[in-house]
């Protein structure tokens, strides 16, 4: 039975490297915020990892970290992850590790596909696609917990600074209160650093390669063999033995 190629020890490495990146970015930057949610820096070594190895590397990492953001709306007391967290964690648990898994898998299938025509749009198409789905599912999501999101307004709009959001349409209280321009951030960061990276990658593999390749073309080295010759006085020994039993 052949062997699935995804688990060889280059693809174990590559994903390990690419799970540390979005630990690292998510614990580290994960807090960072425009507006009532946090920025997911997280999303672009997703799309590396459905890049280079496929929408099931995509899909996990994105499920890893779905996990990272959920035990930080849990730890992180803001007003806007108390407030989801305690009307209605069912819901807020999905959309967590929903959105950044289906984005990443989603991504992984769409490279393939527009690969086969060109390598450098489907990497664009792929960085492109992943915050969409994560902003569209998260959107998807508050919608589906409309009630929650309004108590959320209410209890927003009662500080000052934020009384225009009293009584707004649930919907564009979502787009203008909630998103803002955090979805307009990740897509151009995505944009411009993923496509950047995945260049980075295929330079340096291509120069392993050939390294390698080198390395293997050269000559080996003969290594000489001394022979040994047998000692004078043994030889003369056994030339007298030989006489005395002729005579």
């Amino acid at each position: 039975m052949k062997r699935n190629r995804f688990f060889s020890a280059k693809n174990i490495a590559t994903l390990g490297v690419l799970l540390a990146l979005v630990l690292v970015l998510q614990l580290a930057l994960g807090t960072v915020a425009i507006g009532q949610v946090q920025l997911n820096f997280s999303l672009i070594p997703i799309v590396l990892g459905a890049i280079l190895l496929g929408p099931i590397a995509g899909a996990l990492l994105g499920f890893i970290s779905g996990i990272i953001i959920l035990a930080q709306l849990i730890t992180v007391p803001t007003l806007f992850n108390t407030t989801l967290w305690t009307y209605n964690p069912v819901v807020t648990t999905l959309i967590c590790l929903l959105k950044t898994t289906v984005a990443g898998g989603v991504a992984g299938i769409l490279f393939k596909l527009v690969a086969k025509k060109s390598e450098l749009g489907a990497t664009f198409v792929a960085a492109g696609i992943v915050p969409v789905l994560n902003t569209g599912l998260f959107i998807l999501g508050c919608l589906c917990m409309s009630g929650t999101i309004g108590i959320f307004r209410d209890e927003l709009s009662a500080i000052e600074g934020f009384e225009n959001f009293a009584g707004m349409n649930v919907f564009v209280f979502i787009l203008v209160g909630i998103v803002t321009f955090n979805f307009f951030l990740e897509f151009a960061l995505n944009l411009v650093l993923a496509p950047a990276l995945h260049r980075v990658v295929l330079v340096t593999e291509k120069q392993v390669r050939a390294r390698v390749a080198k390395s293997k073309s050269a000559p080996e080295a003969e290594v000489p063999v001394t022979e040994v010759p047998e000692a004078d006085g043994q030889a003369e020994g056994q030339a007298e033995q030989t006489e005395q039993k002729e005579i």
